[in-house]
């Protein structure tokens, strides 16, 4: 028998076991060219392609409004805003995320009781959350109360009081939610790998701002920086659920028109921020944990490297002891602290900005695993740097895209993406051309893009307890690369 025959037969069986494979489960088989595929995966890119579309509309102000209508009875809409903290300095650091918390304290035509109770009245949901480059204000409603909701939040924007009393109450609740981020060790520990990796620039400072500063902000500087950044080209409205896109752009024209679109003074234009590989240490061994987190420079939003960094993050994957899995768990690493006992728990992380980000792991470990954990963390990213596998990337495609669905699962995390796309991207990517672009990234993908922005990198760390045990910087920095023969 020849090699090319015994070949074919070899191909022949493997088919043959692949359809009794697909009738011993029950899945229905197509045939596409000349190939066979599941029915449910043609019925999952179906279902990509018929997510209802994002439709865009841009005011005359500049104002974007973006929503989808998915036709759910009930709707999220928000503003999401082009301020966060980033857009501060030494002397107002904290500013932005004061002015989120003065949201709700009343506006010229409404109390903050009489707005409690329209809120309540209409069965809603009125929140705001401030990040490093973003401000956002958003409700969650009935689809029939999205003109109110919208209303309530332009009166936040452009009519709030922000009196002196209510400032001076403020300032007392901002403190004492200080207070609580500094029980939140993994907080603590992002807000000081930021001030190392940032140093000396707008991503290092926190987003709550220093106690001495948040003392010390009054009622100019919150209407300053409103002022400055509350502009028409620097806000999306965005909606999703049971939305009529016409309607809520017409709304949106009637209620934001008290916006300027002109500036005062300067400009504002994002500061650069340059990245510093470095350490910061907080030693505490009366602490029973040892808390770490280790990160590279990474690319920003838009750069064509972000998908790839998104597949290797996920091939790192995140454990917790309290899950399980033993050692048979498809990351190597949680295998490897499952059998040696390394760590509590770890997660790696992504972080994306405007034009940089933090590609890193975050763990808690027993302070005798220190060193050991971080030795099996950089063994995994050499590997993702010279010998990763298609086999472990094809898992990654598959996990990144179950998980980009999971969390678009809701009103108010669809509108949440809807906002920072078009922020980020100034449009909504299509859930079908996310899922085209992560399928596409192959192995030498990965390893490309770990050797340009992980291989012989200078990390930035960050350790918070008992962390004697961890090695000393010029020892994890020797780790970032393999001198092999």
């Amino acid at each position: 028998m020849s090699f090319a025959y015994g070949l074919l037969l070899k191909k022949m069986a493997t088919r043959l076991l692949r359809l009794g494979s697909a009738v011993r489960n029950n899945t229905n088989l197509v045939k596409v060219g000349c190939k066979w595929q599941s029915t449910s995966v043609e019925a999952y890119k179906h279902k990509l392609i018929n997510v209802p579309a994002t439709q865009v509309t841009v005011l005359n102000s500049g104002l974007r409004v973006a929503s989808e209508d998915s036709g759910s009875p009930t709707a999220t809409v928000g503003i999401w805003i082009d301020a966060g903290s980033r857009y501060e300095d030494d002397n107002n650091n904290g500013v932005a995320h004061f002015l989120e918390h003065m949201a709700f304290k009343g506006t010229a035509s409404r109390s903050q009781t009489d707005m409690e109770l329209e809120i309540e009245n209409m069965g809603a949901h009125l929140n705001a959350y401030t990040s490093r480059e973003q401000t956002v204000y958003y409700a969650k409603c009935l689809s029939d109360d999205v003109p109110k909701a919208v209303d309530i939040i332009a009166d936040i924007v452009q009519n709030s009081k922000l009196g002196e009393a209510e400032i001076e109450r403020e300032r007392g609740v901002i403190l004492r939610e200080m207070q609580e981020v500094e029980s939140n060790l993994q907080e603590v520990v992002f807000d000081h790998l930021h001030s190392t990796a940032f140093q000396g620039t707008a991503l290092g400072r926190t987003i709550l701002g220093p106690t001495n500063i948040i003392k010390r902000i009054t009622r100019n500087d919150l209407q300053d920086y409103v002022k400055t950044h509350y502009k028409p080209s620097r806000i999306v409205l965005a909606a999703a659920g049971g939305v009529n896109h016409n309607e809520l752009a017409k709304v949106a024209e009637k209620k934001f028109g008290g916006l300027k679109s002109t500036y005062e003074g300067e400009i504002p234009i994002l500061p650069h921020c340059r990245f510093t590989g470095s350490e910061i240490r907080v030693r505490d061994d009366s602490m029973p944990l040892a808390h770490v987190a280790i990160a590279v420079e990474a690319c920003g939003w838009s750069d064509s490297d972000n998908i790839p960094l998104m597949v290797a993050n996920t091939v790192i994957g995140a454990w917790d002891r309290s899950q399980g899995g033993g050692t048979n768990n498809a990351s190597r690493l949680a295998a490897a602290a499952t059998e040696s006992n390394l760590a509590h728990s770890f997660q790696s992380f992504n972080t994306c900005y405007t034009d940089t980000g933090l590609w890193g792991i975050y763990f808690v470990c027993d302070p005798l695993q220190c060193e050991d954990m971080l030795f099996n963390v950089q063994t995994e990213w050499m590997r993702l740097c010279t010998s990763i596998t298609d086999g472990e990337v094809e898992r990654a495609r598959n996990l990144l895209k179950t998980s980009m669905l999971l969390q678009l699962d809701g009103t108010t995390p669809v509108c949440e993406d809807i906002g920072r796309q078009m922020l980020c991207y100034n449009r909504r990517i299509p859930l079908h051309e996310l899922e085209s672009r992560i399928e596409k990234v192959t192995a030498k993908d990965v390893r490309e893009v770990a050797m340009k922005y992980i291989y012989d990198r200078c990390p930035a760390v960050a350790a918070v307890g008992p962390v004697e045990n961890l090695p000393d910087y010029a020892r994890i920095r020797s780790s970032m690369y393999w001198l092999r023969v």
